[in-house]
């Protein structure tokens, strides 16, 4: 089969970069096709001939070593949509033909207390797909039958992949948050992730203030159209305290303006996995005093993702999105790196 498979990342040192290329790797066309064995499953392993797989900023972080995957050469890519092509000979959830996708969870131990508790991303094996596994930059990818989830008939194969990254991501930290009907929400950040947050936010019936980056006139529109109750710029105070916040920005000062915006009691979930700057040093008085939380997002469960594609059917949400063939993603990632995509990121494997 032909895959789209990475030999090596920059190791990012206190120094600087320790590695040969003087260039940034994202653009000198990381990722190299490959003739690639296709894999059999295992007795619960399913067999996807994957039809789309979305491009997300996780792969810029691998290939540039800000998330370093544990052997290479390694297939990445975690928003995948397929058809089941073949199946091992204890599996009983799926048939083949059935339409599945592939979320960032590829497997975890299934025996700890937190795997147990339906916590699987905290368990000390949790393995990701497209970094500890091969992901959907292939025409096949392998995965237990219980770490594959149905997609709704009312999206395309398209339309689904980035459904299972940051719409899925995003569905958990609205639920950390803890938010009930009516309440205001507060949404740092309005990439991918936030701009579906705000759909299901509104569909429970809350308020959403935005914040974005002072002159993102583009991100402020698209929230107004959205049903933003509120759009300012990160550091303004909003016409009410929030209740609870989200920030999904790269960047380490808007927790600290999250906080300050905060009413008593309320909650603030970081949904990033890793920031480019440290958090400014918190006063505890005025900032994290009247019981307020800051928890974090950790990766995904497998409820997470059956939760959320029906809700996400039921909603209405469907993302734009800019298809790619297979041997273009490294075109695609250079775009992304830049911030110039059109919508959310998409190979096109196979039809």
């Amino acid at each position: 089969m032909k895959a789209m498979a990475l030999n090596g990342c920059c190791t990012i040192k206190a120094g600087g970069v320790d590695e040969t290329r003087s260039e940034l790797p994202v653009t000198s066309e990381p990722l190299s096709m490959v003739e690639w064995p296709r894999p059999v499953p295992g007795k619960k392993d399913i067999l996807i001939k994957v039809s789309t797989c979305g491009v997300c900023h996780t792969e810029l972080d691998e290939i540039e070593g800000r998330l370093v995957p544990p052997r290479f050469p390694i297939i990445l890519g975690h928003e995948i949509v397929g058809r089941i092509e073949a199946l091992g000979a204890e599996v009983t959830r799926f048939r083949e033909g059935d339409r599945v996708g592939v979320t960032w969870i590829h497997s975890s131990c299934g025996v700890c207390r937190f795997c147990r508790e339906g916590k699987e991303n905290l368990c000390d094996h949790y393995e990701a797909t497209g970094l500890h596994a091969h992901g959907g930059y292939s025409e096949y990818t392998l995965v237990s039958e219980s770490f594959a989830c149905p997609i709704p008939d009312a999206f395309s194969d398209a339309q689904a992949a980035p459904l299972l990254c940051a719409g899925v991501v995003g569905y958990r930290a609205l639920r950390l948050t803890g938010i009930r009907k009516g309440q205001i929400l507060g949404l740092y950040g309005f990439g991918a992730s936030a701009h579906i947050a705000i759909q299901v936010a509104k569909h429970w019936g809350n308020e959403v203030f935005v914040f974005t980056r002072e002159g993102q006139t583009a991100h402020q529109g698209l929230a107004k159209k959205l049903g933003a109750d509120w759009v300012g710029a990160t550091g303004q105070m909003p016409p009410e305290r929030l209740d609870c916040a989200i920030d999904f920005t790269p960047v380490g000062a808007p927790i600290k303006e999250a906080l300050r915006c905060l009413q008593k009691g309320g909650r603030v979930v970081v949904n990033a996995i890793r920031k480019v700057d440290d958090i400014p040093p918190l006063d505890y008085a005025t900032l994290l005093w009247h019981e307020k939380e800051l928890k974090s997002v950790a990766n995904v469960t497998r409820e997470d993702g059956e939760a959320f594609l029906p809700l996400a059917a039921q909603i209405g949400i469907c993302p734009e999105v800019q298809e790619f063939s297979l041997n273009r993603a490294n075109e695609a990632l250079v775009l992304l790196k830049k911030g110039i995509m059109q919508g959310a990121g998409v190979l096109r494997v196979s039809s």
